[in-house]
């Protein structure tokens, strides 16, 4: 059976980190009582100014500093400090369901697949978000398409790969999806995507913004043109509501 490694990029999320670690710990909990299977759990603290490496550390996770800001050196930073066979990054706000690990360990058991995501579902409390947000997830499941609140990848085909491509600032998950979906095909394998399980995202950011950002922000055509600029970009990491 293989081993898993959960990397959870972090920048400023004291107030969120505790929930998603301890619902995370439940699904370690789940996958042990069904498998055989070692896993470990590592928080890459992005030069965070408030507790989130405290928090990590108080909950049992491995605390591992990156100081450049970063998303897709965050998780890279994760992946190399990883024992794991199977890489599993994780949103630090993101709730994850009891089986989740389970599932991911039994896709990646299948030595066809190079890895995959679980799908997300978006809670925000406005209805025309919502579903504005169920729009593109429905459309991006048609599209092949996957975010990377929850994707997990197989270590050796992550490493030939390159990992995340550290020039991207925003869309730097699908990218990496899109690039290992044409890995899959030219070798003849599959990604291994779980849609019968969601992760559950924090809305803290479409709550709190206006309609008019929320809309720009999520538009995958500015994403496309505007994803190697870090300047547009700040407010989405660095300056997100907590």
């Amino acid at each position: 059976m293989k081993s898993i490694s959960v990397i959870i990029p972090a920048l400023n999320e004291e107030r969120f980190l505790g929930e998603t670690l301890q619902r995370l710990h439940e699904a370690v909990r789940t996958l042990q009582s069904s498998h055989d299977c070692p896993a470990q759990v590592i928080v890459v603290d992005n030069a965070s100014e408030d507790q989130t490496a405290g928090v990590a550390r108080r909950l049992g996770a491995i605390v591992v500093p990156e100081p450049i800001r970063n998303i897709a050196r965050a998780r890279n930073t994760g992946a190399r400090m990883a024992e794991g066979k199977v890489l599993f990054f994780l949103d630090a706000d993101t709730l994850v369901p009891p089986s989740v690990l389970a599932r991911v360990v039994t896709g990646m058991g299948d030595p066809m697949s190079v890895g995959g995501a679980v799908d997300v579902q978006h809670c925000p409390s406005r209805a025309f978000v919502r579903l504005y947000l169920r729009f593109w997830r429905v459309l991006g499941r048609l599209g092949g398409m996957a975010q990377g609140a929850a994707q997990f990848w197989d270590r050796e085909q992550f490493f030939i790969q390159g990992g995340y491509d550290e020039t991207i600032y925003m869309g730097e998950d699908v990218e990496f999806y899109w690039r290992m979906k044409r890995v899959a095909r030219k070798q003849g394998r599959k990604l291994c995507y779980i849609s019968d399980l969601q992760v559950i995202p924090s809305p803290r950011r479409f709550d709190r913004w206006p309609l008019w950002k929320t809309l720009v922000w999520t538009n995958p055509v500015l994403v496309v043109l505007l994803r190697h600029r870090k300047g547009p970009w700040r407010g989405w990491y660095e300056d997100v509501p907590r």
